[in-house]
């Protein structure tokens, strides 16, 4: 296979060109049931608000959300996923315009409409399996798209996840979704690299695939990161709330930082973002 433009040391991000590296992605989930943040910012109000504080704390990209993908979650219609997004879109992009949004979605027809309200980036927790319009549409629009790693689906990826080699076998997924998303016409520097921390996968699998991101990173493509407030870290450091999880997130940012990661998909933007530009200045010595 034939590397992408990262593997020349090109730390553009896409169309992104001007995002420097590493690259804070705020998250924003406008759901009433994701597993840390649930309803907090469900309504363009509130949502808003949120966006502009992580904007504001250092987020480079903001990644919207309308659908919980945590485990044992079920999916809305894409008609209330759109009812969720779009009016979120506008709102960020009527105060903020310059803002850098993420359309996280499976669904071509919710990439399609979020793209033309102003949304950047696709991110798609599928690899372009959840809809045969998805890598068409990201190809014609010539949007970065990121390619994530899911074992099943949300509602039953964490009953009984098993790998023979979880390594070797998320890398050669990703492997075979960026060929395909070639083949579609998706351009190697629009294609960024999730291997899914904690979408089907044990604690040992997720400590083992944050160990090995050289592999992924080997790849030739730019490499996200999203481990913010994770139930594997609750079971390490013994918490049960989410919200407890903050100095847990900030250690999986800074490793895999060091292990090549580009992008940090996280809640808590001022926090990632310092030890991450502390971990940056070691580098650039």
């Amino acid at each position: 296979m034939t590397q992408g433009p990262a593997a020349q040391g090109d730390k553009r991000v896409g169309s992104l060109i001007q995002v420097p590296d590493p690259v804070l992605m705020g998250i924003l989930n406008v759901t009433p049931d994701s597993f840390s943040d649930g309803g907090e910012f469900f309504g363009v109000k509130p949502a808003v608000v949120q966006a502009e504080k992580m904007l504001d704390e250092g987020a480079h990209i903001i990644d919207l959300g309308g659908e919980s993908t945590r485990p044992g979650s079920d999916p809305v219609s894409p008609e209330e996923e759109l009812r969720r997004v779009l009016p979120v879109v506008r709102g960020i992009l009527e105060s903020r315009p310059e803002t850098k949004i993420s359309i996280d979605t499976y669904r071509a027809s919710t990439a399609e409409a979020a793209l033309d309200a102003g949304a950047r980036v696709v991110n798609d927790v599928t690899a372009l399996r959840g809809d045969s319009r998805m890598a068409g549409l990201v190809a014609e629009r010539g949007c970065p798209v990121v390619l994530m790693h899911m074992l099943g689906e949300p509602k039953s990826m964490q009953q009984d996840p098993r790998y023979g080699d979880v390594v070797r076998e998320v890398r050669d997924f990703l492997a075979g979704r960026t060929e395909y998303a070639a083949s579609a016409g998706v351009r190697e520097e629009n294609v960024i690299l999730d291997p899914g921390v904690g979408f089907g996968k044990t604690l040992r699998h997720n400590l083992q695939l944050l160990n090995n991101l050289d592999v992924f990173v080997e790849l030739g493509f730019p490499v996200l990161v999203g481990a913010s407030r994770k139930s594997f870290l609750g079971k390490i450091l013994g918490s049960e709330d989410a919200g407890d999880r903050l100095f847990g997130t900030v250690a999986t940012s800074v490793i895999a930082y060091e292990r090549g990661a580009t992008l940090f998909r996280v809640h808590d933007v001022r926090a990632n973002k310092e030890a991450l530009e502390v971990a940056a200045a070691v580098r650039r010595v």
